[in-house]
């Protein structure tokens, strides 16, 4: 008897990928990721500063944690993000009793050839939502570190790699404690930025309704306005970004001041400064510019480092948030004065110009 491991016939689709779209200039990026967020924002009323950070880690080839209350439009972001990008999407819903297996895949046995076949689990999409995450036993959430840090997961000492791109947008309620276990930081280290949706206002409330109403229908569909290879492109249009010797020390005083503060028992890793430049160059990106500048740094400071702080005991208990020490670090981080210009743009690239 054969005893080996192979990919099952009947497994959740693989991402596809689509060749032939070429490289993309930053005005070529900047236009696909708007009509991105436009697309989206026809069922996500009023959120587009929260949807830019959320495509913003796309670009960057980052996960993104939403801490927010149910029925806020979680899910429907993730599945609006694949359907307009003409990725696939997988969901996985945390329980307790939810085992890595049912994250990764597992070995079954298949008794018409003898030999053990692997069934892909739901990580193998290129967008996951990883439902209230922090319901499911430390055993399950480790189950996704391999998968969002390597992009591969490892079965009986066999590695499968994940499709490309692969994004992990994963939630959980921030007031709701019974019954769930709180992510390890080794976990939340690799979360690209942490955000939130919030509730909407009375206007865009109402606006939700009305667009219901002319639906017709609970199901939302939308078409994709760019193709799966389009995504990979962009990721590789961000590394055009570039980033000033001012910048640099910029974000590195801000991730060092987070360790410094007084209220803080450990501040950001190495790993926050990188992450802090990568969503600054998405960002300069949905701004259509070839370089980065300290508003950039400014804006997505909280969001990349925020969950990355991890506060003194006392502190913790009084309910301080960690976005007030990152504050702090912005008002006391000297900002560079020197701005960049149209030199930072790589040579030949049509968003270079003469703004500062």
């Amino acid at each position: 008897m054969q005893n080996r491991v192979q990919d099952a016939v009947h497994d959740p689709p693989r991402g596809r990928t689509v060749s032939g779209t070429g490289d993309l200039s930053i005005e070529g990026a900047a236009a696909a990721t708007e009509r991105i967020l436009d697309a989206l924002e026809t069922v996500v009323v009023g959120k587009r500063p929260e949807l830019e950070l959320i495509v913003s880690g796309l670009l960057a080839s980052g996960h993104v944690l939403l801490e927010d209350l149910p029925g806020l439009g979680k899910t429907l972001i993730a599945r609006s993000i694949a359907q307009v990008t003409g990725l696939t999407v997988g969901r996985i819903q945390f329980t307790p009793d939810l085992m890595p297996a049912d994250v990764t895949g597992s070995l079954l046995y298949d008794q018409r050839h003898s030999e053990f076949v692997f069934r892909r689990g739901p990580v193998f999409h290129n967008v996951v939502l990883a439902d209230e995450i922090n319901r499911s036993p430390p055993k399950t959430q480790a189950a996704l570190l391999e998968a969002m840090q390597e992009r591969q997961v490892t079965v009986d000492g066999v590695s499968h790699r994940l499709p490309q791109p692969f994004l992990v947008l994963a939630t959980q309620n921030p007031i709701e404690f019974e019954g769930t276990y709180p992510l390890p930081e080794a976990q939340i280290d690799r979360f690209l930025l942490r955000t939130s949706i919030g509730y909407p206002t009375a206007a865009e409330e109402a606006e939700i309704i009305r667009r219901r109403l002319e639906r017709r229908t609970d199901v939302v569909e939308l078409a994709p306005v760019v193709d799966a290879g389009t995504v990979p492109a962009l990721q590789r249009a961000m590394e055009n970004v570039t980033v000033s010797e001012s910048v640099i020390d910029y974000c590195v005083g801000l991730v060092r001041a987070t360790r410094a503060n007084s209220k803080v028992h450990a501040g950001s890793s190495p790993r926050g400064v990188e992450a802090l430049v990568k969503v600054a160059r998405a960002r300069a990106v949905l701004d259509r510019r070839g370089y980065v500048t300290p508003d950039d740094v400014k804006a997505v400071a909280v969001p990349t480092l925020a969950h990355r702080v991890v506060l003194r005991p006392e502190l913790w208990v009084r309910g301080v948030d960690p976005s007030s020490v990152v504050h702090e670090c912005l008002d006391t981080v000297p900002t560079p004065t020197t701005l960049p210009s149209a030199t930072f743009s790589p040579p030949g690239d049509p968003a270079a110009d003469d703004r500062t």
